[in-house]
């Protein structure tokens, strides 16, 4: 495997099922810092993708899948999931590959396929020349819903400091993985418990991303956050929170009645 040892940062209490938590591209941890608090009874778990937060830097290419397993063997156990865009692919090849791990998966502001591949090269080629301080005016225009940055002044600035602060190859190889991936014909195959949610603002993956996938899996469902973007966790932490947590408590409670 080709992917860097993945760096899980601990959150929330020590009792209770786990959840793990996956960032956007470009991000870090910091992104669910407003909605862990809200998981109490949880043990928490949120990962850095490589060259990200408190990840090792990429030195090769990987896919999207490598990165699955990646996550997978590092958890090491069984876990309900959710993650932000890129990190939304990843729990998609999550339930994929590891559906005896992942209990169920809210897929937020992401899709089964995001993007044209040409598009993702470009800024990969981009990073790789100018760095990702190229790409902070652009993203803070997709990530954030109107008027967000003013009412959440704090995280807004410490998620474009961490995109700065990204390695620039790691971030390029990533753009890389997302132009590879595509999972649309393969949703069909995944029988866990799925939650997809949308921000209502969100150019990039937007409502009809979520019910391409609440649609395609076996047991899917979807939810909108009205005041959100692509990062509904920095947007609308309480909203955001609340439809996870709505989500994780019942599909724990169903494998607990399962198992009694």
């Amino acid at each position: 495997m080709t992917v860097p040892e993945i760096a899980l940062t601990r959150a929330g209490s020590e009792t209770g099922p786990l959840v793990v938590l996956g960032p956007s591209l470009g991000t870090s941890t910091i992104l669910w810092e407003n909605v862990t608090p809200a998981l109490a009874g949880y043990r928490v778990r949120a990962w850095d993708l490589p060259g990200h937060g408190a990840s090792s830097r990429a030195t090769a290419p990987f896919t999207m899948a490598e990165v699955a397993d990646a996550v997978a063997a590092a958890v090491g156990e069984p876990f309900l999931y959710a993650g932000v865009s890129f990190g939304g692919c990843v729990g998609l090849e999550l339930l994929l590959r590891h559906p005896d791990q992942v209990i169920g998966a809210a897929i937020v502001a992401s899709g089964a396929h995001i993007g044209e591949p040409q598009a993702w090269h470009e800024r990969a080629a981009q990073v790789r020349a100018q760095s990702t301080s190229a790409l902070i005016v652009g993203s803070a225009q997709r990530w954030f819903a109107p008027g967000s940055i003013e009412r959440n002044p704090e995280i807004t600035g410490r998620l474009l400091h961490a995109l700065q602060d990204a390695d620039d190859e790691s971030y390029a190889l990533c753009c890389e993985a997302l132009a590879a991936f595509d999972v649309r014909e393969r949703l069909g195959e995944i029988t866990r418990p799925v939650l997809a949610v949308w921000g209502a603002h969100d150019g990039v993956t937007p409502e009809a991303s979520a019910r391409e996938i609440a649609d395609g899996v076996r047991d899917g469902r979807s939810a909108g956050i009205a005041d959100a973007a692509h990062l509904p966790p920095a947007d609308d932490a309480a909203a955001t929170a609340a439809v996870l947590r709505e989500f994780f408590d019942r599909v724990a409670k169903e494998k607990t009645d399962a198992a009694s």
